[in-house]
């Protein structure tokens, strides 16, 4: 058989696992979010779709994580089933070696890298900054298109407004009262002659302008005086809560790499410039991942037919998790602890390839590695017989 054909064949045994694990897990993430975007549709009547706009902003910080892990995982889950059938030893007995079979698996890994590069470089900021404008202007819009005369509104955290009478064509209020709950300790209410709402799409904020009134206030304490205050103008902050901070990301991964450069350069505390250079290093060190993946899957892969699909599912999970929760640690010990950022963040990067490398070539060797079996098939097992064990008695 061509060794050209072979590599199809590799391929194909890879890439139908992984397209069904990407779909699987995006599909996953997005649906923690998906309750929260729906019930802006329902309770707020955003249309469809804006809706559909969302969470097309969100798929590429989420493919960032799914893009590697559906990787990981069609790599691990391809050759076990070609190690299971016995296809591996077929191949190696018609004198293709573990590293032939390896040359398709780093192929389609170094695609998925670039595309995990070009989320993370560029999709993945850009996107970040669209969601949050556009939860800012449903926000907005909302706020201003649900503001109706004569109904107590209390849409704005902390804040119940009333108006008598709107114009619909300037948006001008008049005969405001507002009941003021954001200090608890002393609540207040408010009376405006006049007042319109002002977005600032800059920094996403919303504000209140009112003319004319008065503001009350309850002292927090009985021998306190009630205080009364007069004014000519007055602006309000107005929080549209969880449908406007939640979807705000951190402000590091809205910059594009030329932004955090700069940033960093004009950072005034050490803190701050750890902070920059975490994330740009992060940004480069992510599309890594489905490489140093594909390293330690092939040979985890072939010793792992004792296990069967489940255990493959296992394998990866924890590798995964391993490699994610390093990575998380390098981050914070890079920022918080003080340690030098560019060996610290990179550490996990280093260890996994060094790992990749020597599972390949213990593999390559025909070596078992039977720490693997203890753990993520005797262990279970002996699990499974102590839990049936007790379920007897």
């Amino acid at each position: 058989m061509p060794t050209v054909r072979i590599h199809r064949y590799l391929l194909r045994e890879i890439a139908v696992p992984t397209f069904l694990a990407l779909v699987v897990f995006t599909f996953v993430l997005l649906m923690g979010r998906m309750l929260r975007l729906v019930e802006m549709v329902v309770t707020r009547g955003v249309p469809f779709t804006e809706i559909f706009q969302l969470f097309l902003y969100l798929l590429p910080s989420f493919l960032v994580i799914t893009l590697p892990l559906s990787c990981l995982l069609g790599v691990l889950l391809g050759f076990g089933r070609l190690s299971g059938d016995g296809e591996v030893v077929a191949l190696k007995s018609s004198g293709i070696s573990l590293y032939d079979m390896l040359r398709p698996v780093l192929f389609f890994a170094l695609l998925v890298s670039g595309v995990t590069a070009a989320l993370t470089l560029w999709a993945e900021p850009g996107a970040n900054t669209a969601f949050r404008n556009q939860v800012f202007e449903i926000a907005a819009n909302r706020a201003s298109i649900g503001i109706q005369p004569r109904i107590f509104n209390s849409d704005f955290d902390g804040l119940v407004l009333y108006t008598e009478e709107m114009d619909e064509r300037t948006s001008v209020m008049s005969g405001i009262f507002i009941s003021d709950d954001r200090l608890q300790r002393a609540p207040a209410t408010i009376n405006a002659a006049r007042g319109r709402l002002f977005a600032d799409r800059d920094t996403l904020t919303l504000t209140l302008h009112l003319e004319d009134g008065s503001i009350h206030r309850r002292p927090p304490a009985a021998h306190e005086d009630y205080q009364t205050i007069r004014f000519a103008s007055y602006d309000i902050n107005l929080s549209m809560g969880e449908r406007v901070q939640e979807g705000r990301p951190r402000r590091d991964k809205e910059l594009k790499l030329g932004e955090l450069l700069k940033a960093r350069g004009a950072a005034e505390t050490d803190l701050r410039r750890a902070s920059l250079t975490a994330e740009i290093h992060r940004r480069f060190s992510l599309p890594l991942a489905p490489v140093l993946f594909a390293l330690v899957a092939v040979p985890l892969g072939i010793q792992n037919q004792r296990s069967g699909r489940g255990g493959g599912f296992a394998i990866g999970l924890v590798v995964f998790l391993v490699y994610y929760i390093l990575h998380s640690f390098a981050g914070t010990m890079a920022v918080e602890g003080g340690l030098p950022s560019v060996p610290v963040l990179w550490t996990p990067t280093i260890l996994f390839l060094a790992g990749g490398l020597y599972l390949v070539h213990t593999s390559a060797r025909e070596r078992r590695l039977h720490f693997l079996d203890r753990i993520f098939v005797d262990a279970p097992e002996a699990l499974r017989r102590l839990i049936h064990r007790r379920k007897k008695r």
